[in-house]
C-alpha cells in the first residue's frame, strides 16, 4: 500500500446507505488517514448510519470533523455537487477518489417507475462524471450488479459472459447502460491526441450482499417491504412479518429452491477497498515502466463462487435466531432463473481480493444487526 492512497481523500456518493456504510467503516480503519466525504440525499438511507460509522471507528469528535465529511445533496443537482468538489479543491482536501453508489436500486418499483430510474441513475452518473472530470477526480469506483447479466443460463458467471441482454427490470437496465457509458468516457480518454490517460476505472458487479457489520450497530434498513430474501427473512425471524414467501420449489436444485451467490457485506465492503488499491499499484506500476498510459478500466465479479438456496438461508438464520422461520411455498416468479453465482478468479488474482466469511456468519451478523434494531434506524430517529 502506498503513502498516496492511505493520504486521499475518497468521496462516496449513496455513503449512508447499506454497502455504502459498511464500505466507509473499512476505509477509516484500514486507511488511517484517509479523509471520506460523504454525499447523500437521505432518500432510502439515514443519517444515524454514519453516527454508528463513526462509533464503530471511535472517531473522536475532532477526527470525525476532518475525517468523515457529509453533504445532504441530490447527485443530479450538478450546481450543489460541484460546490463540494470546489470547496474541496480549495481547502487543499482536493477529492482523489470516487466510490459511486448512489442510485435507486428496488427491482420491483423500477418496473413501476421507470422513467424514475433512468433519470436519477443515469443523470446522476452524468453529473458525477463531468465533475470528476473537471476537478482531476481519476480514480472511479461504480457499484454495479450481476443483474447486467441477465439470465444467464451457464455457471459459474465469469466477467466475459455476455452482458445486456434478457435483464428483466430497469434498474438492471440502468446499470448495464451506465457500464456501457463508462466504456465509452474511457475510450474517449486514451483516444485524445497525446495518447495518455490517468483515469482509472473499476466496475465492480455484486452478487448477493447480506449481513451485516459485527457490532450490530449499522445493517440494511430497506424502506417499506424488503424487495430482497434476507432483510425479508430477518424481519420474519423478528416477528415484523408473518412468513416468508418461497417463489417456487421444483427447480433443478438440490432441494428445489433457487439458488443464489450470497456474500457478507463486510467482503463486499472490503472489494471496494480493494478497487481502490488496485487503481493507485496499477498507476504506479505504470509510472514506474515506459508505459505513456496512467490508467485502465477493469471489470470485476464479487462473490463467493458458490450458490446457496432459499431454504439453505432460512435454515442458516434459523440457527443463527434460535427458532423456527415460518415459511409457505408460492408460484415460481417471472424471469427468475434456477441458479445464478459467480466466478470471482480474476478479483482473486488482480486485486487479491476474496469473500472470506461464512453463511454461517452472515446469518450471525444479520441477525445481532436485526435484533438490536428491530425496526431499523426508525426508532432512534423518533
Amino acid at each position: 500500500m502506498t503513502s498516496s492512497t492511505t493520504n486521499k481523500t475518497i468521496l462516496v456518493t449513496g455513503g449512508c446507505g447499506y454497502i455504502g456504510s459498511h464500505t466507509i467503516c473499512c476505509l477509516l480503519q484500514e486507511l488511517p488517514d484517509c479523509r471520506v466525504v460523504v454525499v447523500d440525499n437521505l432518500v432510502n438511507s439515514s443519517m444515524i448510519a454514519l453516527d454508528r460509522v463513526a462509533e464503530i471507528c471511535q472517531l473522536s469528535e475532532k477526527d470525525r470533523k476532518e475525517r468523515l465529511l457529509f453533504y445532504q445533496l441530490d447527485v443530479c443537482d450538478k450546481d450543489a455537487l460541484k460546490k463540494v468538489f470546489e470547496k474541496h479543491a480549495t481547502n487543499g482536501q482536493r477529492l482523489d477518489a470516487c466510490i459511486h453508489y448512489a442510485a435507486l436500486k428496488a427491482v420491483g418499483e423500477s418496473t413501476q417507475i421507470p422513467l424514475a430510474y433512468y433519470q436519477n441513475n443515469l443523470v446522476g452518473t452524468f453529473v458525477l462524471l463531468e465533475l470528476c472530470d473537471e476537478y482531476n477526480c481519476h480514480q472511479f469506483v461504480f457499484s454495479s450488479s450481476a443483474t447486467v447479466y441477465g439470465a444467464a443460463e451457464k455457471m459459474p458467471i465469469t466477467e466475459d459472459t455476455q452482458v445486456g441482454v434478457g435483464i428483466t427490470n430497469a434498474y438492471g437496465r440502468t446499470k448495464y447502460m451506465i457500464e456501457e457509458v463508462l466504456k465509452d468516457f474511457y475510450k474517449s480518454k486514451i483516444l485524445k491526441d497525446d495518447s495518455t490517460t490517468n483515469w482509472s476505472i473499476v466496475i465492480l458487479r455484486y452478487f448477493n450482499p447480506v449481513g451485516a457489520h459485527p457490532s450490530g450497530l449499522i445493517g440494511e434498513d430497506p424502506n417499506g417491504i424488503p424487495n430482497n430474501l434476507m432483510p425479508y427473512v430477518a424481519q420474519v425471524a423478528i416477528g415484523r412479518r408473518e412468513f416468508l414467501t418461497v417463489f417456487g420449489n421444483d427447480y433443478d436444485t438440490h432441494d428445489g429452491t433457487g439458488v443464489r451467490d450470497y456474500l457478507h457485506v463486510m467482503d463486499l465492503a472490503q472489494g471496494h477497498l480493494s478497487a481502490i488499491q488496485y487503481m493507485e499499484q496499477k498507476q504506479n506500476e505504470q509510472q514506474a515502466s515506459s508505459d505513456k498510459s496512467k490508467g485502465g478500466l477493469y471489470v470485476f465479479n464479487l462473490g463467493t463462487g458458490n450458490g446457496s438456496s432459499v431454504l439453505d438461508m432460512v435454515k442458516a438464520m434459523t440457527k443463527a435466531c434460535g427458532h423456527e422461520i415460518p415459511y409457505k411455498i408460492g408460484d415460481r416468479r417471472p424471469g427468475d432463473i434456477a441458479t445464478c453465482y459467480a466466478d470471482p478468479t480474476l478479483a482473486e488474482k488482480e486485486m487479491k481480493w476474496k469473500a472470506e466469511r461464512t453463511l454461517d456468519e452472515m446469518c450471525r451478523d444479520l441477525w445481532a444487526w436485526q435484533s438490536k434494531n428491530p425496526n431499523g434506524f426508525v426508532e432512534v430517529a423518533k
